[in-house]
C-alpha cells in the first residue's frame, strides 16, 4: 500500500500495540526468530486475512464480483441495471455486467486508490476519482473513450448533479469543484483551509448543502457560488478556546427543502432550517464515551411523519420525530455492529451496511429487524440501491463486490 492510499479499513483503527524489548530480552528474542523463521513469516502474512476474513455462515448474494485484489471503497449502478461500476485500493475500477460479472471496461489509469466511482445521470458519461485527486471522465457510447480529466489534488468526495452533466468533487481544503462535462468549464466554491468531508444537494437541486471538518455548515447557492447559510460548530460557545470540533461527516435533505440533517462524530445530528441550526438530536450511549454518527436520512417517501434515521459506529440505528426532536424507535439488533452506510427501501424499510460486513434491513415504522444479508466476511465501505429493479450493490474491505436481488427477501 502506498503512503498517501487509506487505511485497510476507512472506519476503525487496528493500529498494532507498540512492542518495546528489554536490552536483555534482545538474545532470547533472536533466538526464538531463528528457530522459527518460516512459520513466523507464514503466520504474517496469512494472519490479518484468519482474524478479518471470516467467511461467513451463508452467502445470500445473487453474484459476487472478485476481479480487484484488494479491498473495495466505492460501488455505483448504471441508471438502466444492468451494469455496475467498482473502485478500489487496487488503484482499478471496473465496469461489469450484473447478471454475469463479465467485465465490460477496466480504468487503469489512476496511480492511487479509487475512492469514488459513478454514472452520469442519464449513463451517459462515468467518472472515477483517486485519493490523489486524480478525476477522469469517460463517454460510455465511445467505448469508454476518455474525454476529460482534471488533478484537483487530495480528494474527499465526488458526485454528479441528478439531472446534468455536472460533475462536483470536494477537497482536503475545503474548496469544492464544479465541472460541465464534457467542456471542463469550472466552478470553485472557495473553502477556508478545513475539509470539505460531504455535501448533497437540496431535492430541488438548486442549493449544495456541505459539512466540513472544523463542525461548519454551509448551503451555497451554487449559480451565484455564494453562502445562503454559514455556520459555525462553536459560535454559540463563548469559550472557543475549549470548545471541541465536531466534524460532519454525513448529510440528507428533506423533499421540502426546508430541513438538512448532519451526523456529527461526537454523537449527535444536527437540524437546520431556512434560519439555521433549529435542533440537534443526541444518540443515547451506554456509557461515557460518544459513537461517531456514520449514516443519516430524513423524510421517508410517503410516511405519515417526518422522520429522520441515525446510524452509528457503536451499531445503533434510531428513528426520530424530527417535529419533536424525539427518540420514536431504536431499532432492534441482537448483535449490533457499526453503521457505515444507511439507504431507504421500498415498503418502509431502511437498509445499513456494517463492519462486519452483515446488511441489516429494519421496519421503520416499529424498529423490528426484518431480515439479514450475509456474504461478505470484511466491512462494507459502500452500498448502492437501484430503485426500479430492487437491487442492492455492496463493496467490502474482503476484495469482493456483491448483488443482493432484494425482492427475494420480502
Amino acid at each position: 500500500m502506498r503512503d498517501n492510499t487509506p487505511p485497510t479499513s476507512p472506519y476503525n483503527s487496528n493500529a498494532e500495540d507498540e512492542i518495546i524489548y528489554e536490552i536483555d530480552d534482545i538474545n532470547e528474542f533472536e533466538e526464538v526468530e531463528e528457530l522459527s523463521d518460516n512459520e513466523e513469516v507464514l503466520e504474517d502474512e496469512n494472519m490479518e486475512d484468519v482474524i478479518e476474513n471470516q467467511p461467513p455462515e451463508r452467502d445470500d448474494s445473487f453474484l459476487t464480483f472478485n476481479k480487484h485484489n484488494s479491498a473495495l471503497f466505492c460501488g455505483s449502478f448504471h441508471p438502466d441495471g444492468v451494469l455496475a461500476v467498482t473502485g478500489g485500493e487496487d488503484d482499478k475500477a471496473f465496469v461489469w455486467k450484473i447478471e454475469t460479472g463479465e467485465v465490460v471496461y477496466e480504468v487503469t489509469e489512476h496511480k492511487d486508490s479509487v475512492v469514488a466511482v459513478e454514472f452520469s445521470y442519464d449513463g451517459g458519461y462515468l467518472a472515477t476519482a483517486d485519493m490523489a485527486g486524480e478525476v477522469k471522465v469517460f463517454k460510455v457510447e465511445k467505448n469508454y473513450k476518455k474525454v476529460w480529466e482534471y488533478s484537483m489534488g487530495d480528494i474527499s468526495w465526488m458526485k454528479w448533479h441528478r439531472k446534468s452533466n455536472v460533475l462536483l468533487a470536494g477537497s482536503e481544503v475545503g474548496e469544492i469543484f464544479i465541472w460541465r462535462i464534457p467542456s471542463g468549464e469550472c466552478k470553485v466554491l472557495q473553502g477556508t483551509g478545513e475539509k470539505c468531508e460531504v455535501a448533497m444537494f437540496t431535492n430541488d437541486d438548486r442549493m449544495l448543502a456541505a459539512g466540513y471538518g472544523d463542525g461548519t455548515f454551509k448551503l451555497w447557492d451554487v449559480k451565484n457560488q455564494q453562502t445562503v447559510q454559514n455556520i459555525s460548530s462553536v459560535t454559540s460557545n463563548t469559550d472557543t478556546e475549549n470548545s471541541e470540533v465536531s466534524s460532519i461527516i454525513s448529510l440528507s435533505t428533506d423533499s421540502e427543502n426546508n430541513i438538512v440533517i448532519a451526523g456529527c462524530v461526537d454523537g449527535t445530528a444536527k437540524l437546520f432550517g431556512p434560519n439555521g441550526l433549529i435542533g440537534h438530536l443526541t444518540i443515547p450511549s451506554s456509557n461515557s464515551e460518544t459513537s461517531s454518527v456514520e449514516q443519516v436520512l430524513i423524510d421517508y417517501p410517503g410516511f405519515d411523519l417526518k422522520i429522520a434515521v441515525t446510524g452509528s459506529l457503536d451499531g445503533k440505528v434510531i428513528i426520530w420525530d424530527v417535529a419533536h426532536q424525539t427518540l420514536r424507535n431504536e431499532c432492534k439488533d441482537e448483535n449490533p455492529t457499526g453503521i457505515t452506510k444507511l439507504i431507504w427501501l421500498k415498503d418502509f424499510m431502511v437498509l445499513g451496511g456494517t463492519l462486519g460486513g452483515s446488511i441489516k434491513v429494519w421496519n421503520i415504522r416499529n424498529g423490528e429487524k426484518i431480515f439479514t444479508l450475509l456474504g461478505h466476511a470484511n466491512n462494507i465501505h459502500d452500498i448502492a440501491y437501484h430503485k426500479e429493479k430492487n437491487l442492492l450493490l455492496s463493496v467490502s474491505e474482503d476484495k469482493t463486490a456483491k448483488i443482493f436481488k432484494i425482492s427475494d427477501y420480502f
